[in-house]
């Protein structure tokens, strides 16, 4: 097997405000939307993430996801200043062991996002 690309697929039955919250706050930008596929693609550096509301097929009641997903970004301490007043916060930025500096939030959903800096970088 050889992997081309991961591209997380969230699923929300609010579409259009989860469109909104990484567009406005995280600065992404919404490069498919289909209404009536109810999905969409969204960008921001090499990061793709797809969102698209429950169907027939799966099984929904409200988000659920047992991890997180963690984007690797330059200037963490930088991004959490300014971010944090628009988002609900899981922990604020630490410098851990394991050479990262990072901090959590979730997104409009519950979705927990990680944001990281190499400490080599900072």
């Amino acid at each position: 097997m050889d992997v081309k690309r991961l591209s997380p697929m969230l699923w929300t039955d609010r579409l259009e405000e989860t469109i909104a919250f990484y567009v406005t706050v995280l600065g992404f930008t919404c490069a498919e939307y289909n209404d009536t596929w109810g999905w969409a693609a969204l960008h921001c550096g090499a990061a793709e993430l797809m969102l698209a509301r429950p169907n027939e097929h799966m099984p929904f009641k409200t988000p659920q996801f047992t991890g997180s997903f963690y984007f690797q970004i330059d200037a963490v301490d930088d991004w959490y200043e300014k971010i944090k007043e628009q988002v609900s916060i899981v922990y604020t930025p630490e410098t851990f062991e394991w050479g990262m500096r990072e901090f959590a939030i979730r997104d409009n959903n519950g979705y927990m996002l990680q944001f990281g800096t190499s400490i080599e970088n900072t």
